[in-house]
């Protein structure tokens, strides 16, 4: 009986060891440093987002994240859309200018 607790807690030892060895060579695997609570790395501009923008926009990964080819494709589908509805909201306004010009008092 005394042999089989010695051998449990050398095992133990053994495996405390072998633990703190790992975490020391390994660490948490992260290669930055962790950012701040409610911190983001992504960016958008305030106003004004066009669709080069969130083509160029980039989500923080983890390990049970998300998949980045379906992300990837939404974010291309929303960003075509944002161009057309932006051209045409120029489109619109440009047209609106000679109008209010001519209504204009003089």
């Amino acid at each position: 009986m005394t042999t089989a607790l010695i051998y449990l807690l050398i095992m133990i030892l053994v495996a405390a060891v072998v633990f703190l060895l790992a975490s020391l060579v390994f660490g948490r695997g992260e290669e930055l440093a962790p950012l701040p609570p409610g911190a983001s790395p992504t960016q958008l501009p305030a106003s004004g987002t066009r669709g080069e923008d969130l083509r160029a926009l980039r989500f923080q990964q983890a390990a049970r994240g998300y998949k980045m080819s379906e992300v990837d494709w939404v974010l291309e589908r929303v960003a075509g859309e944002l161009d057309v509805l932006r051209a045409r909201v120029e489109e619109l306004e440009r047209q609106q200018l000679p109008v209010a010009e001519q209504e204009a008092p003089r």
